[in-house]
């Protein structure tokens, strides 16, 4: 079975007191229509898990100032289904924090969206990703009260 390692990130931003994650819409692929994930994307060669989350949040989002924050670092592992083989993925999540709202998407994504976290929870797609999600809310709750 091919196997196949990925990195990306919970991107959020602050803004008079709330705390906005940072969605991203999927095209449709041949097993299901469009979805709303989290960016990130496969580790290149010689690349260390966070050099491609940083890499990733630039390619699909045009942030480059963003921050990570300290001690977080969450994985999740699923399988999916490409031309009828399976695949078998780990990704590797940070979170990393920018100032700036503005995005400009890649030709990988469709539309983008800036949510509190109960709107971003309810608008992810995927089980794994909305589990990370409530780690990563959890993690910058309990940093900053």
């Amino acid at each position: 079975m091919p196997f196949e390692r990925s990195a990306g990130a919970i991107v959020f931003r602050r803004e008079g007191g709330n705390i906005y994650y940072l969605l991203l819409k999927y095209p449709g692929r041949s097993e299901g229509g469009e979805y709303w994930d989290l960016p990130k994307g496969n580790i290149e060669k010689g690349e260390k898990p966070l050099e491609t989350a940083r890499r990733e949040i630039a390619e699909e989002t045009g942030r480059t100032d963003v921050e990570f924050v300290e001690g977080f670092m969450k994985w999740i592992k699923y399988f999916y289904r490409v031309e009828g083989k399976m695949v078998s993925k780990i990704v590797t999540f940070y979170l990393a924090e920018t100032i700036n709202k503005d995005i400009k998407i890649s030709f990988e994504h469709t539309s983008y969206a800036w949510l509190p976290y109960e709107e971003a929870l309810a608008k992810l797609t995927f089980d794994n990703a909305k589990g990370i999600m409530r780690q990563a809310n959890s993690f910058l709750s309990g940093k900053w009260l």
